[in-house]
Order: structure tokens, then C-alpha cells, then sequence
């Protein structure tokens, strides 16, 4: 009898929980190991007011719908915690789970970084497993740091997510860092989000805080303040770029998922490998593209008076859903801002002061007790430094590349392991759940992947038409627009019908969603 597959899944976020669901049910052993106490990754480091931004129709796993208990279109933090606690219940996962263990790195023992260089094949031969090769993981106890047993494995899962435990700092020049703002404290925050609502809420009581960023935690941060401190202290908001965030996801009463999520949208965007008839056909609806972007932006215009506050983007709503950059307005956001509890301030570039901070071709500073730098992630950092090996480091450092893995999830010239979570979507649950399906296929032998240039030359072919529309955003690997087309090739891998609807006109008008892909 062949010996079980042992299946590291780094993670135990949304992504490492469908994965060992998949693998799970293939015969495999997961082994999934997380340096937090708690399964559900980000979601048990949020701000108290965090509320889904994706609709919750959107945001499931395909064969667990969400409680008739709750009735919202966007949940609560602790509704979607609760949604995926009970999904890891449901289906017997908790017990493949390693809570607080941490792991430090992972060294792949088989064949030489040489013989890696030159395979034609992924792993050699386009298979799942290559006999006598095995990833060994070094893992710590994440509260102690005492080093735990070494794990082994056939195969890693990397559920490592990007937006979370490595944050973005800016650069500044010598001595205007944060470390020139001596009259009150900076935290990024990934620092803020991990406190305790309690200690969270008497950090900003009465302060004088500013918040650097524009996208869902600093509108959410700002707000938090606001609601906090009122006019009193009124929370300053340092933003870069103006961007179309939408009250609402109905733009002129018209559901944004059937213009952009489904198969008729897509027929205005160019995709990889297409043919001269798509070609043609994305040339002939570009006018009803722009018109449908104008919809929406009209819409946002029109409901919170952006031309009021000078907020009106430069940059049309479609390159904001292309490169997954728009977030969902908090409700009374422009209330705060009338009311004066809120302060909006462009700053293309600002450094630290004694006082708080400086925004160049200004003479006064922006008087701060607190600053949160609400400025992002590295989590391309996190995913290259997990690798004990040098070689495979370099793999990982994608310089001017969105995404360079192949399905957005194999590394060309990493064997036996695989990315659930890294690039972005409209709905990361979603996207990660059918990634996790597609990968379980393919450990299990379903199909083997193409040659290491054929791989390559369908990266480069989805990086281009990625770029096309997500502007300076295009590194956030983000397939929004392009979903459809993202799944068809998934499921053509998998031996599926990729057309999931009945029906000519609805298979091209209604949108695609988690339910559609529940069975094969």
C-alpha cells in the first residue's frame, strides 16, 4: 500500500482552510501550521468597526453557505470569524491544525539548485511529487520561541496571505523618519489592529491623530477616530491619490457584479492567449467599457459629492477595480467630514517633524499626538524570506513582475510547493477557495503541468494584459476584471465544464459567484 502524502499548509487563515479541506479529501495528510492562537488569520487582528467589504454572497465557501442568523449584506469581523470557525467544525478540520507554531523557514532536500536551473519541466517531470525529495519546515513555538519538532513534507502549501505581519514603512530621508517625531508616538496599523479593543479605543482618546493612507484600514482608522474624538479632535487623513470608493454596491440601482463579474464584461477586457474575434470584439465594446466605468463613477459622484470635498479621482473606476484598489466607503464618512471631525489633506510626499509631520512645498506642520502609518504590506518580503535556500529567495524577489507563478500559483522553478492567497481579487475567499479545488486536483494527479516555458510564456501573457488596466497598481497581481476567464482555465485543467450556468443568455449575463463552482 502507498504511504500517505504528507501536505504542509502554511497558514490557517481562509485560504489554509480550504486547502486542507481539498487535500483532505483526496487522501492526503495536511498538516497545517499557524504561529497564531486562533484559526482565520487577519480576521483576528481587525479594528472593532471592521465590516466585510465584499458581499457576503460573494465572500463564501461554495458548499457551506453562511447562517439564515445573519441577514446583512456585509457581516461583521466577528461574523466572518464565527463563518469560518464553523466551516473548520463543519468539515473535521480543526485537528489537522498546529496553533502557535511559527514557522521560521523551509529547506527543500532532493535535487541541487543546478539540476532546479536546468529542468524543462516543473519538479522534473510536470508531476505533483519526485520520489525521495521532501520539504523539511523548522518550526518554533511563535509565544516561547522554543524550537518544536522539525516537520517534514511531500509538499508545501504556502497560505502565508499578504496583507499581514510584515508592514510597509516609506522611505524617508536621514533623520525625518519617525524617529524626528519626538513630541508624540507612530505605529503602523498592523500595531493598532492587534491591540485589544479596550486598549485600542484609549490610544486615540483625546489625541490628535493622523492617519497616512487612503484605502479600507485608513478610512476605517479615520473614522474610528472621528467617532471617538468628534471636532473636538478632529482626525487628520493624509492621502496620495484619490480613489472611487463606493457607498454602495449598487451604482444607479444596478448590482456592480452584473457589470463587472460576468461573462459579458470580459468580453470587453483583453485576456490571455485571445484570439482575433475577442481581439475584435473587446475593440468593439471598448465605448459600452468606458460607459459602464462612467455609470459607476457618476453614481460615486453623484451620492457623496466628491467634487465638494476636491476628491474626485484622476483615474477612471475601471483601473481602480482593476488592480483591486477601491474599498468601500464607511457609512457618514463625509458627515465626519463636514462636521469637521475628519480633515482630508492631499500629501504626495511628507516626512516627520518634531511636531508631527511635514508635508512638502508647505511651511506649517500637521500637529500630531499619534500617527498611524496605514500604508500597506510587504508580504512579497514575508513569502521570500520563508525560504532557507538562496536560490529559491531569488525566485521570489519579482522586481517589476505582478505575480510570476503560473495559475498565480506555482513557481516555474520551485518544485513541490504552491502560493494560495498571494495575488488579489474581488473576493479573496472566493478566488483562494477554487485555487485550493484546483490544487488538490493536481497533487491527486488529474494533470500535469506544461513545460517550464510554456508556463512562462502564459505568466507573460497574463502580466501583460494584467497591466493593460490596473495602472501604477498592477503589482497587486489583481484578476478583478478577469475572473471569469481565470476560472475557465482552472477548470479546463480540472476536466470541468467551465461553462457553470444553464442557458446561453445566462451563462453570459448573470454573474459568476462561490455557488457556481460547489460540484464538478
Amino acid at each position: 500500500m502507498m504511504e500517505q502524502k504528507k501536505v504542509a499548509i502554511i497558514g490557517a487563515g481562509i485560504s489554509g482552510l480550504a486547502a486542507c479541506k481539498f487535500i483532505l479529501s483526496k487522501g492526503m495528510i495536511p498538516i497545517v501550521l499557524d504561529a497564531r492562537g486562533a484559526i482565520g488569520g487577519v480576521w483576528n487582528e481587525t479594528l472593532k468597526s471592521t465590516l466585510l467589504q465584499t458581499p457576503k454572497n460573494m465572500f463564501r465557501f461554495s458548499d457551506f453557505p453562511w447562517p439564515k442568523s445573519v441577514t446583512t449584506e456585509f457581516p461583521t469581523y466577528s461574523q466572518v470569524l464565527d463563518y469560518i470557525k464553523s466551516y473548520a467544525e463543519h468539515f473535521g478540520l480543526l485537528k489537522y491544525i498546529r496553533l502557535n507554531s511559527k514557522v521560521v523557514n523551509i529547506e527543500y532536500e532532493g535535487f541541487s539548485d543546478e539540476e532546479i536551473d536546468g529542468w524543462t519541466h516543473w519538479g522534473h517531470s510536470g508531476n505533483s511529487f519526485a520520489k525521495g525529495s521532501k520539504w523539511k519546515l523548522n518550526v518554533v513555538d511563535a509565544r516561547t520561541n522554543t524550537p518544536l519538532q522539525e516537520v517534514v513534507a511531500d509538499f508545501v502549501v504556502l497560505c502565508i496571505g499578504r496583507f499581514s505581519d510584515v508592514p510597509n514603512i516609506p522611505n524617508f530621508p536621514p533623520n525625518k523618519g519617525p524617529e524626528a517625531f519626538t513630541a508624540g508616538k507612530v505605529l503602523h496599523s498592523l500595531e493598532y489592529s492587534a491591540m485589544d479593543f479596550d486598549g485600542a479605543a484609549n490610544l486615540i482618546k483625546d489625541k490628535q491623530v493622523t492617519v497616512v493612507g487612503f484605502h479600507k484600514s485608513a478610512l476605517d482608522l479615520a473614522m474610528e477616530c472621528a467617532n471617538t474624538n468628534g471636532p473636538k479632535k478632529p482626525c487628520t487623513l493624509l492621502y496620495r491619490t484619490e480613489h472611487w470608493n463606493p457607498p454602495d454596491t449598487y451604482p444607479w440601482g444596478i448590482p456592480l457584479s452584473f457589470l463587472y463579474m460576468n461573462r459579458f464584461a470580459e468580453l470587453m477586457i483583453h485576456k490571455p492567449g485571445e484570439g482575433l474575434l475577442l481581439y475584435l470584439l473587446v475593440i468593439l465594446f471598448s465605448p459600452i467599457r468606458w460607459l459602464i466605468s462612467k455609470l459607476v463613477e457618476t453614481h460615486i459622484k453623484r451620492k457623496v459629492k466628491l467634487a465638494k470635498y476636491g476628491m474626485v479621482p484622476k483615474q477612471s473606476f475601471l483601473q481602480d477595480i482593476s488592480s483591486c484598489i477601491f474599498a468601500g466607503l464607511p457609512k457618514n464618512f463625509y458627515d465626519k467630514v463636514d462636521e469637521g471631525s475628519i480633515i482630508l489633506k492631499k500629501a504626495p510626499s511628507f516626512s516627520f517633524c518634531e511636531e508631527g509631520i511635514m508635508i512638502k512645498g508647505e511651511t506649517e506642520p500637521v500637529h500630531s499626538d499619534l500617527v498611524i502609518l496605514a500604508t500597506g504590506y510587504r508580504g512579497d518580503l514575508k513569502l521570500k524570506d520563508i525560504f532557507a535556500s538562496s536560490a529559491f529567495r531569488d525566485y521570489m524577489l519579482f522586481g517589476d513582475l505582478i505575480v510570476p507563478m503560473y495559475r498565480q500559483c506555482i513557481h516555474p522553478r520551485v518544485p513541490q510547493l504552491a502560493v494560495i492567497g498571494f495575488s488579489e481579487s474581488n473576493s479573496n475567499l472566493y478566488t483562494s477557495e477554487i485555487r485550493s479545488r484546483w490544487l488538490a486536483e493536481f497533487l491527486d494527479g488529474t494533470f500535469k503541468l506544461p513545460s517550464v516555458k510554456e508556463m512562462e510564456k502564459d505568466i507573460a501573457n497574463w502580466e501583460k494584459c494584467l497591466k493593460l488596466y490596473s495602472g501604477p497598481s498592477y503589482k497587486r497581481g489583481c484578476i478583478a476584471t478577469l475572473h471569469n476567464c481565470y476560472n475557465d482555465q482552472l477548470c479546463k485543467d480540472m476536466g470541468w465544464n467551465p461553462k457553470r450556468k444553464k442557458g446561453f443568455f445566462a451563462d453570459l449575463f448573470l454573474p459568476y459567484g462561490p455557488s457556481d463552482y460547489a460540484f464538478p
